[in-house]
């Protein structure tokens, strides 16, 4: 045997063994604790300590509430592979007898989380394939049982980590829980009352000041509308009108003068509105939350 012909089972062999490590399962991290201190960096220290090889993601950590949490959960988690371990800490309830859980959804998708409501929106839109409560004497991170405040760290990252890894398998997170036992956030979901669709503000587009509705293209249709008629959009907080508005129904921002509003639908397919390189909701005085009211119609 020539030395080319040594060389080829070697490099075959090499490139095996890189297999498991370019299979590499996504671990997506969401919180409210910003960028900073230290909290996320530790997470991910952690994570990596469970598994270097690990593939961690940031989905974001500036979320205020956990009904908005809940929506940037929402927003995002259909996009990435089946198996995705997501890990998502909004937890004001740390250290008390609320659970810690697991979710699998029946789109193959793992959510890791306090069972606070936080996993509201993707249990309605995926469905529940099962849901486990976390056993803390066998994942959570060793040394750490004096700790009381932190378990986006010592428990949340440590088991969303081991779940990724593949150091333990779903059902070693611990007792199967019933699916009726996931708390669910009450929110008013979109219809259609006579001649007006109405819904929510579950969350704005933050970066431009769009404001997002809960109301999807499909409800939006029912009002038979084409591009650039007139829309009519009244906002409410907490049953006091904030915002009455007349907007042109249109594809995008830039099919209205800069500073005009418009009507649109969002790459979620639900309807939207926005100024045109404006900010609506500084502009109107509008956020967001379960507590603020969108209705639209034809004026």
């Amino acid at each position: 045997m020539n030395r080319i012909q040594r060389c080829v089972p070697l490099a075959l062999s090499l490139a095996l063994i890189a297999l498991p490590a370019l299979a590499r399962t996504p671990l997506v991290l969401l919180t409210d604790f910003g960028t900073q201190d230290g909290a996320v960096a530790a997470m991910k220290g952690v994570a990596y300590s469970v598994s270097p090889q690990l593939l961690i993601s940031d989905l974001s950590h500036e979320n205020p509430d956990i009904f908005t949490g809940a929506y940037r959960l929402y927003q995002t988690e259909e996009f990435w592979p089946k198996g995705t371990v997501f890990v998502a800490v909004i937890d004001p309830g740390v250290g008390t007898e609320r659970l810690s859980v697991v979710l699998k959804t029946r789109t193959g998708r793992y959510f890791v989380a306090p069972n606070n409501g936080l996993l509201t929106l993707v249990a309605e839109r995926d469905g529940i394939e099962e849901l486990r409560q976390i056993d803390e004497k066998v994942n959570r991170r060793p040394g750490s049982e004096q700790s009381h405040t932190f378990h986006g760290r010592d428990v949340f990252g440590y088991t969303g980590a081991r779940l990724a890894a593949g150091v333990i398998s779903f059902e070693q997170v611990g007792p199967k829980l019933p699916p009726s036992a996931l708390i669910s956030i009450a929110y008013r979901k979109p219809e259609r009352s006579g001649d007006k669709l109405v819904g929510i503000i579950p969350v704005l587009d933050v970066q431009y000041g769009n404001v997002w509705t809960n109301i999807p293209k499909q409800l939006f249709d029912q009002l038979q509308l084409q591009l650039g008629q007139p829309v009519r959009v009244r906002i409410s907080h907490d049953g006091q009108l904030v915002d009455d508005t007349i907007a042109p129904y249109q594809r995008t921002f830039g099919e209205v003068p800069v500073g005009q509003p418009l009507v649109y639908i969002n790459s979620l397919l639900n309807v939207a509105v926005a100024l045109n390189l404006g900010n609506y909701a500084a502009a109107h005085k509008v956020e967001s939350g379960v507590d603020w009211l969108v209705e639209i119609s034809r004026p």
